[in-house]
């Protein structure tokens, strides 16, 4: 089945989503003609980098991460404390960091529409404090390609999170199963 003859106003819509608005009414409206945006199995190659746009983790993120978990660690959420630390002030939460990373990946919609599973985390380091106020980015590449079936296959990235003086605070490699491309036909 074609998609209606107004299938362009809703690709423009797509193009013109912001992340923030949280609208992918036209994402969805497009996946359900089977127009899928994302890269299939077939589509990653091992040294392919896919970069995000920052984001500044702020006050607000520590505290309600803090609720959300129950991890109110005074490191992250007293800062007379955190001033006599290593540290020298109140710092994220590195699940935190680590969710805010995921979050910016999904953003990109690299996948959105053809992972079936978070196949796993490997090798999980955080490298340097990330403060209130930092802006964080992801750079994540293709360091394996395993096929699992007709179906899907696993990719593998190494994903490395930078601040905004690109310094290291966080790496992992994390895995994907990934939908293949269906068959033409």
């Amino acid at each position: 089945m074609d998609p209606p003859g107004h299938l362009f106003r809703y690709t423009k819509l797509l193009a013109g989503c912001q992340p923030e608005s949280h609208d992918f009414s036209a994402l969805h409206y497009l996946a359900s003609f089977g127009i899928v945006m994302g890269h299939y199995y077939e589509d990653f190659e091992v040294g392919q980098e896919h970069v995000t746009r920052g984001r500044t983790v702020t006050e607000a993120d520590i505290g309600l991460f803090a609720g959300l978990t129950g991890d109110h660690v005074e490191l992250h959420t007293n800062e007379e404390y955190a001033r006599h630390t290593p540290f020298g002030s109140r710092v994220a939460h590195g699940l935190l960091t680590l969710g805010i990373s995921s979050g910016l990946v999904t953003q990109m919609n690299l996948v959105n529409d053809t992972v079936l599973a978070f196949y796993g985390i490997d090798k999980l380091r955080f490298t340097k404090p990330v403060y209130p106020g930092d802006t964080i980015h992801v750079k994540k590449r293709v360091v394996d390609v395993l096929s699992k079936s007709p179906e899907a296959g696993v990719v593998a990235f190494e994903t490395n999170v930078f601040n905004q003086r690109n310094e290291l605070v966080l790496i992992y490699r994390d895995k994907l199963m990934i939908r293949r491309r269906p068959a033409a036909g």
